[in-house]
């Protein structure tokens, strides 16, 4: 199948990753998350990733190859990873988990780059339109 101009992926308790050819709602190609469930699904802005966020790792996949192996692999929080997301130019990416921390990695480096301690499990984190303020959430509001 060739490149899809719109990706469309899915995942969740099953362990496995969906991409959809959006306009006929044909999958085309799975990916199995064989660690944990997945919780939460970014695509990177160049469309070249995906980052399946699960527990406790972050996997960066390649959405337009056969590749069923993860490229690299983000090892750094305690439990469940429940919100990741990147920088809009592909350089960093954020994270935050149940473990009650935020992360950010630095894409072109190994590991996490700087944590920020919640009140609690983080259920939510956004990057502000500005690029430079993160916004989570955690369970205790």
């Amino acid at each position: 199948m060739p490149n899809p101009s719109v990706v469309l992926a899915t995942a969740g308790y099953d362990h496995t990753v969906r991409f959809w050819e959006a306009t006929r709602g044909v999958c085309y190609r799975t990916l199995q998350y064989a660690d944990s469930q997945v919780n939460k699904l970014e695509i990177t802005p160049d469309k070249r990733y995906l980052a399946a966020a699960g527990n406790p790792h972050i996997r960066l996949f390649e959405v337009n190859t056969q590749n069923l192996q993860p490229v690299t692999s983000y090892d750094g929080h305690q439990g469940n990873v429940t919100a990741v997301g990147f920088e809009r130019d592909g350089r960093w990416m954020y994270s935050g988990s149940d473990d009650g921390t935020v992360k950010i990695w630095d894409l072109r480096a190994g590991g996490y780059q700087r944590e920020y301690e919640s009140r609690g499990a983080v259920t939510c984190c956004v990057l502000h339109p500005n690029g430079t303020e993160l916004i989570s959430g955690d369970q205790n509001g």
